[in-house]
């Protein structure tokens, strides 16, 4: 398929996440890990939260809190936008733009599955645009034969 779904797109990722309680610095220990500029807070099962790099720089390091003594409830973004996992990737760009913010946590089956980022849009429309031309050249090979 040309256009792909969210669920597509983050087909084979784990999720990252961390308690509310955890403090920043072991959060960021898991940021550094798992390779990631976000995770989802959860409570249980229960989604309350995400905490990305930014959360971290602007609310603990540039206010001066220390980092192994702040929790991640105190910084994160709470009540979270989400995406469903069977919608398009251009409706995450839009949400994403339009909010101004960098992650959507996912949901299939009103649990969180993966997290899609800003930074996942330019790679997965490039490869939109080269599925588009596979199939246009095909196209045009199987009309001209």
């Amino acid at each position: 398929m040309i256009i792909r779904s969210i669920r597509e797109v983050i087909a084979g990722r784990k999720l990252h996440g961390v308690a509310p309680e955890v403090t920043v610095r072991a959060a960021c220990r898991v940021l550094v890990d798992a390779d990631s500029d976000a995770l989802a807070v959860m409570d249980g099962d229960r989604l309350v939260g995400v905490l990305c790099e930014q959360d971290v720089i602007r609310k603990c390091i540039a206010e001066g809190r220390r980092a192994d003594e702040t929790r991640v409830a105190e910084i994160m973004s709470p009540e979270p936008v989400t995406i469903r996992a069977e919608a398009p990737l251009a409706d995450a760009l839009e949400q994403m733009t339009s909010r101004g913010i960098r992650h959507l946590p996912v949901i299939e089956s009103g649990q969180v599955v993966g997290m899609v980022s800003m930074r996942d849009i330019p790679t997965e429309y490039r490869l939109m645009a080269e599925r588009f031309a596979e199939y246009h050249r095909a196209t045009r090979e199987s009309l001209s034969a």
